[in-house]
């Protein structure tokens, strides 16, 4: 399992520009919010989904404060009907805990079994998210995020999600 060390060193070696922001343990976006981190329009809401046969696994970025339509993303995808995954399957395949969901935990999934959707709203700017660990977050460039998470096999896809102002 990568840990936030371990992020920071692999962008390092990339040669990947991030700015990183230290901050309280957080674990849901309005914590995120009330910490006041700056940038915080470009922090991604990341969710862990999976079919309903649990064959199948998408970790979802979108943008802080919208909704995603189950239903229409199972059609974007494609996919079977979605739901969240439980917490056991996101520590069994990423191995990250409940409010610690991110992209990097994408890292730790050898066998390839989950999928990453970005939401397009990310795309030619810059997206923020924890590095394996929420008492911080890493801005860095979502072409770069990417690029380390298809070199590490991971199927990436990028998709216009249908948005819904959170209730």
């Amino acid at each position: 399992m990568a840990g936030r060390s371990d992020i920071l060193a692999l962008l390092g070696q990339k040669g990947i520009e991030y700015r990183e922001e230290r901050h309280r343990a957080v674990f849901t976006m309005d914590e995120m919010e009330e910490a006041g981190i700056a940038g915080h329009g470009r922090i991604a809401k990341n969710l862990f989904l999976r079919d309903d046969r649990k064959r199948s696994y998408y970790l979802v970025s979108v943008r802080p404060g919208m909704t995603v339509d189950l239903k229409a993303l199972r059609h974007i995808i494609p996919s079977r009907p979605l739901s969240f995954a439980s917490e056991e399957d996101l520590w069994a395949i990423l191995g990250l805990s409940k409010g610690e969901v991110t992209p990097f935990g994408l890292l730790s999934d050898s066998c390839h079994r989950a999928v990453f959707v970005m939401d397009s709203f990310f795309t030619g700017g810059i997206i923020g998210i924890h590095p394996c660990d929420n008492t911080s977050t890493v801005f860095l460039r979502s072409e770069d995020l990417l690029s380390v998470l298809r070199e590490s096999g991971t199927e990436c896809v990028i998709a216009a999600l249908q948005h819904e102002a959170a209730p």
